[in-house]
C-alpha cells in the first residue's frame, strides 16, 4: 500500500512511517525541507503549492499536519496559524489532488474537540464538541477532513488524540525532567484527569485506520484508563525512583505565565475509547506505559 503523510515528521508521524515501513508499505512524506533523513520518500510541499509527484499512486492519506497547540503564546494571529496549519494543508491538496487511486483518508484530529477543560465530564466518541479555541479549532479541522472525504468519496477516520507518551519527544520528556531533578509537582489542583496514550498504542490506531477498510468514524486516540494530573506525576516519580518534595505549582501563576494557554496544562479531559478495535492496547494501565518508556533495560 502506498501511503501519503502530512506531518511526518512529527511526534506521531515518525512512529508511523516507521511502522508502515517496516510492513513493507510505501511511504511518502510532504515535508517544508528536503532532509534526507527519512526512509520515506519527501516531497515539498508549502502553503501555496505541493509536488504532484507525492500523489503517484497513493491510496491512504494520513493528515497529521499541523501548528504545535503549544509551542507558543495564544495570541489572535498564533491561534489562526494553529487552525490555518490544520485546515488550509487538506485544502490545498483537496485543490491540487487529480489523481484516482486515493481511497481513505486517516485524519489526525484531538481530544481538545471536548473542551480544554471538561471537568468531571466522561466523553466519548458521541459527546458533544466543546465552545473554547480548543474545540473550535477540532470542529474546523474534522470539518476540513469531513469535505475532503466527501468531494473525493473516501472512506475517512478521524483519530482524536490524547496525550502521546514517549520517551524522547512530546509531554513526557517535559514532565519527567524537572522530576529528575527533585523539581517535580503536580499542576494547579493536581486533580484535572489526563487522557494519555502510549506511542505505540496511537500508531497501532492509525496503522489499523490505514490498511483495515472496515474500520470508518471516529475514535478517540486514549488510553482505557485515564488519570489524574497528581497521580501521572507520582507514578512517574515513582517510576523513576525520585521524591517528589515540592507543593503544587499554583494555577494562578501558570495563568498568568501562559494565559489562555494554561487550559492545556490546567484543563480536565477524561475521555474514554468507546469503539471496537481489532486489536488490544499493549499498554492499558500508566504505570506499565511509564515503566517500559522511563526505564532503561
Amino acid at each position: 500500500m502506498r501511503v501519503l503523510i502530512t506531518g511526518g515528521s512529527g511526534l506521531i508521524g515518525k512512529a508511523l512511517t516507521k511502522r508502515l515501513l517496516t510492513e513493507g508499505h510505501q511511504v511518502n512524506i510532504l515535508t517544508r525541507k528536503i532532509t534526507h533523513t527519512s526512509a520515506a520518500k519527501e516531497f515539498l510541499w508549502d502553503g501555496q503549492s505541493v509536488d504532484s509527484k507525492a500523489f503517484e499512486g497513493i491510496e491512504v492519506l494520513v493528515h497529521l499536519a499541523g501548528a504545535g497547540i503549544a509551542d507558543k503564546k495564544w495570541t489572535s494571529e498564533r491561534k489562526q496559524e494553529i487552525i490555518d496549519s490544520r485546515v488550509k494543508s487538506i485544502e490545498l491538496i483537496g485543490k491540487k489532488y487529480a489523481g484516482s487511486s486515493l481511497k481513505a483518508i486517516v485524519g489526525g484530529s484531538a481530544i481538545g474537540y471536548y473542551g480544554g477543560d471538561s471537568g468531571e465530564t466522561q466523553n466519548d466518541e458521541n459527546s458533544p464538541h466543546g465552545n473554547d479555541f480548543m474545540a473550535e479549532c477540532c470542529v474546523k479541522w474534522e470539518k476540513a477532513e469531513e469535505d475532503f472525504a466527501k468531494r473525493k468519496n473516501l472512506r475517512l477516520v478521524k483519530v482524536r488524540t490524547g496525550v502521546v507518551l514517549d520517551a524522547e519527544d512530546g509531554a513526557l520528556p517535559q514532565i519527567t525532567k524537572p522530576i529528575k531533578y527533585y523539581a517535580g509537582t503536580a499542576l494547579g489542583s493536581g486533580k484535572q484527569w489526563m487522557s494519555w496514550i502510549h506511542i505505540d498504542d496511537i500508531v497501532e490506531i492509525f496503522y489499523q485506520s490505514i490498511v483495515n477498510e472496515d474500520i470508518k468514524g471516529t475514535i478517540n486516540g486514549v488510553a482505557p484508563n485515564p488519570v489524574r494530573n497528581q497521580d501521572f506525576t507520582r507514578l512517574a516519580a515513582e517510576v523513576m525512583k525520585k521524591k517528589l518534595i515540592l507543593p503544587n505549582a499554583p494555577a494562578f501563576i501558570l495563568k498568568m505565565i501562559l494565559g489562555e494557554m494554561s487550559v492545556v496544562v490546567l484543563g480536565s479531559s477524561r475521555v474514554y475509547n468507546s469503539q471496537t478495535l481489532p486489536f488490544e492496547f499493549k499498554y492499558e494501565y500508566l504505570e506499565n506505559a511509564l515503566s517500559n518508556l522511563l526505564v532503561k533495560n
